[in-house]
């Protein structure tokens, strides 16, 4: 069992809350912090959390939390790693880990000289789909990966930090790019190192400093392309989707928008919430039927607190927002210089010197296979080059019917 201390009571503590009541049936919120006496009395009300604080130290330091969940805007992020690691509490922090690499760095360097447990709550790379998904890519379903795509696109997030450059150190790129970029990590091998970024980024349509849309190519050492597409300018909802591709296959995801629940109304009712960035109440309606389930929370939580109480690393860790954040920040200089731009990782821990493997395979010895099509005649077509000459060529072609 877990006693809990959550920093921030808005929009992710609520949801957090929501994921850890209940779900183990063993874990209990015992103390929050929110910089607001109204919204920390409110959060403490709803959930019946004994202790609420508009201090953050006295929040983390309280004898009833044996573990921090920081549910902070980003620039309030290191500020509470800090205090965690002076009171030697264990930290789980919201995604992302810092407004740029430096920062999560300092973070994790100090979690790991404290000797204190640090856990990344990343919960897109928790959702029952990708989790799925991912066991499959390490059965090898589909094969050698070679391209993994996440997008994620709504009209916008909630508070008015996010929309302030300084808070939280980035637009729409820091804000759900760090989603996709882990996602496309996991199904390429966290252990695959990230070279160089090519990234355009816009603001296209809110009054802000930072970008509101963007698309982004990660290049990884072993030849793979991860891809990002996110966008604070998307109408309609919250579109989350992933695509991976392998030499044996392929992975479509749909996470949000079109996951088998519809619904029309005209409006009639209350008119409350639906669901997470909805843009309204009446019309067609995409509800979700639990959605910190389907969000990841759920199993983050308990991946999180499993690896906790056995003594070992989750799944996302300090480490992975570090890598995640080197590589956003190169984007950013991309956007900037328009040139491909090197991550760089000044502490990396996965493997090194890898080279693009071979892409050919053999069709005898003379020649190497292209493609085995059956047409419409019912004829089937091999096409093949030549391995002394590269002429490319149709070997032979056998009527099937």
């Amino acid at each position: 069992m877990a006693n809990i201390c959550i920093l921030g009571g808005g929009f992710i503590g609520r949801f957090y809350a929501e994921s850890l009541c209940g779900r183990r049936s063993k874990d209990n919120v015992t103390v929050v912090f929110s910089r607001s006496e109204t919204s920390v009395a409110r959060f403490a009300a709803d959930y019946s959390v004994p202790h609420h604080f508009t201090d953050m130290e006295a929040a983390v330091q309280h004898p009833g939390a044996d573990l921090v969940v920081i549910a902070l805007p980003n620039y309030q992020h290191e500020e509470a790693v800090h205090l965690c690691v002076k009171h030697k509490k264990a930290v789980l922090c919201t995604k992302p880990l810092g407004r740029n690499a430096a920062e999560a760095l300092r973070m994790m360097q100090a979690c790991e000289k404290a000797g204190i447990f640090a856990g990344y709550l990343e919960d897109l790379c928790y959702t029952p789909k990708f989790l799925k998904s991912l066991s499959s890519v390490k059965s090898g379903a589909i094969g050698r990966i070679l391209w993994a795509k996440s997008r994620e696109t709504h009209p916008g997030p909630h508070s008015d930090w996010f929309w302030d450059l300084n808070y939280a150190g980035g637009g729409a790129i820091l804000d759900m790019g760090c989603h996709c970029v882990e996602i496309s990590r996991n199904f390429i091998g966290k252990d695959v190192k990230p070279v160089e970024v090519m990234c355009w980024a816009d603001t296209q349509v809110k009054p802000i400093d930072a970008e509101d849309h963007a698309i982004g190519l990660v290049k990884y050492e072993n030849g793979a392309i991860g891809q990002f597409e996110v966008s604070w300018t998307f109408r309609g909802g919250m579109d989350l989707r992933d695509e991976v591709m392998g030499t044996e296959g392929t992975i479509w995801l749909n996470s949000w928008l079109r996951t088998g629940f519809e619904m029309f109304t005209s409006g009639a009712g209350d008119g409350g919430y639906v669901v997470e960035k909805a843009e309204s109440s009446s019309g067609w309606q995409f509800p979700v039927g639990d959605e910190a389930h389907e969000l990841g929370y759920t199993n983050m939580f308990i991946d999180m607190f499993d690896a906790f109480e056995k003594g070992h690393q989750p799944s996302e860790t300090f480490y992975d927002g570090y890598v995640v954040n080197a590589i956003i920040d190169a984007a950013y200089k991309s956007a900037k210089t328009k040139l491909w731009e090197p991550v760089d990782l000044p502490v990396w821990r996965g493997l090194t010197g890898l080279s693009k493997p071979s892409v050919y395979q053999e069709y005898d010895q003379e020649h190497w296979f292209i493609k085995e099509e059956i047409l419409p005649n019912g004829d089937k077509k091999v096409i093949v080059k030549k391995k002394a000459s590269g002429e490319i060529l149709e070997i032979e072609t056998l009527k099937t019917k």
